[in-house]
């Protein structure tokens, strides 16, 4: 099946919302959480300041949302459906929200994630991430809000940056 990425159009927000669900539950069944919260609405991820590019076959497949915040560029979520994992999907959203954070003006990109999870940390450092320590006060916010989330209890979370080469 082809695979395009583009820009998420309203009438696609519901199946963000449920490819975030679908794509969670392999987190759960791994890290075992006393509770896991569903996923945001897909009309408010898409009302923060930032952008979604989602990536379509015959259906929604898959999609990355980045905050941009103080002048930063964030990847905030990644989700691809299990049924279509391991198919260079989560690669292709991980190249456009790259090329659409520099085409914006950003020198670099951030994210947050687990560090031992085989299609976390380990994925995004063949997308060119390292880690690093959190510095702004944005980034040291996520790290409360995981905590807050429990998250932090569930394996050890790690910040990376990738920079974004101009081409």
């Amino acid at each position: 099946m082809a695979i395009r990425i583009r820009p998420v159009a309203p009438q696609d927000l519901a199946d963000v919302e449920r490819i975030e669900n679908e794509a969670d539950r392999l987190l759960v069944d791994l890290l075992a959480p006393e509770r896991w919260d569903p996923a945001p609405a897909g009309a408010d991820r898409a009302a923060q300041a930032g952008f979604l590019l989602v990536a379509e076959g015959d259906a929604l497949v898959g999609f990355a949302h980045v905050l941009e915040v103080d002048g930063a560029a964030h990847l905030e979520q990644l989700s691809v459906l299990p049924a279509f994992g391991r198919q260079g999907i989560g690669r292709r959203l991980v190249d456009a929200v790259k090329d659409e954070a520099r085409r914006r003006g950003h020198a670099s990109m951030t994210l947050r994630t687990f560090a031992e999870v085989p299609w976390n940390a380990p994925f995004y450092a063949r997308c060119g991430f390292v880690e690093e320590h959190p510095t702004t006060a944005f980034e040291r916010g996520l790290v409360a809000t995981e905590q807050r989330l429990g998250l932090d209890q569930l394996g050890r979370r790690i910040q990376m940056r990738a920079v974004l080469h101009r081409s």
